[in-house]
């Protein structure tokens, strides 16, 4: 009965040995490429935004309780105001807006001004004065050029003899 000291299951010098060199390499590329991608990520998302939301929080904040009277006026006034933002054939922004009291009479003494705000570039934002509509008093429109596509803020404005008597703030999407 022979006998051989070779083991059946023996590695072949001749073909590629993965070893615990190779493993670190490996490791090290793959979390590697996840932080330089992170940290390009990062980089972009810093310096697309400026994170100014207001400039300042203080004013804003001493201003809340004039808003919530305003506010509740404006809702005691019972005005019925419909906006419509589209893009119309020729490719501006058109925003339509239609204005009653709430014995459905057109509201007169109002001089409405709408606003286009971009979700991240206030450079970018439009403003435009509502015109009354020739033969309806109660309906106003306005045009806007170099509106791109997506997601805007729409705020409207009416302002009377006292000061501001109508704010809506809302959210448009262009095509």
């Amino acid at each position: 009965m022979p006998t051989t000291l070779e083991t059946p299951n023996a590695p072949k010098e001749d073909g590629f040995r993965l070893t615990g060199r190779h493993v670190l390499l490996i490791l090290v590329g793959c979390f590697g490429l996840v932080f330089a991608v992170n940290g390009y990520m990062t980089w972009r998302a810093i310096n697309s935004y400026p994170g100014v939301v207001t400039e300042s929080s203080y004013r804003e904040s001493q201003r809340f309780n004039q808003e919530l009277a305003a506010a509740k006026a404006q809702a005691d006034r019972g005005w019925k105001v419909e906006a419509v933002a589209e893009r119309a054939e020729d490719g501006t922004a058109l925003l339509r807006l239609t204005a009653r009291d709430r014995d459905e009479r057109p509201l007169t003494g109002v001089a409405f001004r709408a606003r286009l705000e971009h979700p991240a570039d206030r450079s970018r934002d439009h403003v435009a004065v509502l015109t009354a509509v020739a033969g309806a008093n109660d309906r106003f429109e306005a045009r806007l050029t170099g509106v791109t596509p997506g997601k805007w803020g729409l705020v409207i404005e009416g302002d009377g003899a006292g000061g501001r008597l109508y704010l809506s703030q809302n959210t448009v999407f262009f095509k």
